[in-house]
């Protein structure tokens, strides 16, 4: 019971980023309204972590699973990608290392902030 209850919470944050997707004019997908709104909801504690723990770690863990669909809808898309494969790789390498270094320095300056907010603290 409690894991469906976990899943009843996700999946009423999903819906409500369909619906801010839905009724707001941004190019933003559905999934990051969703995203943004768990994180707001358990940032400040409307929602507490142990409610969606369980579920959310189950899910990270069959994340691989969940993109077989999108890469059989591109070996069914073969004979229109074809013909743009090498900038297609190229602009998929080039975005992954940009992703990456960004990732890395944004993650390096939140755990220095953290540490000089310890230190403050001390």
């Amino acid at each position: 019971m409690k894991t469906l209850g976990q899943i009843v919470i996700i999946l009423l944050v999903s819906f409500a980023g369909e619906l801010l997707n839905y009724c707001l004019p941004l190019p933003i997908p559905a999934s990051i309204y969703g995203i943004v709104i768990l994180f707001c909801l358990l940032e400040f504690k409307v929602i507490p972590l142990r409610a969606v723990k369980e579920t959310g770690d189950f899910l990270v863990s069959i994340m691989q699973l969940m993109f077989i669909p999108a890469a059989v809808g591109l070996l069914e898309a073969w004979d229109v990608i074809a013909p743009n494969w090498l900038p297609y790789i190229l602009i998929t390498l080039i975005s992954t290392f940009v992703v990456m270094f960004f990732s890395g320095r944004v993650t390096q300056a939140v755990i220095r902030l953290g540490r000089v907010k310890e230190e403050r603290h001390e």
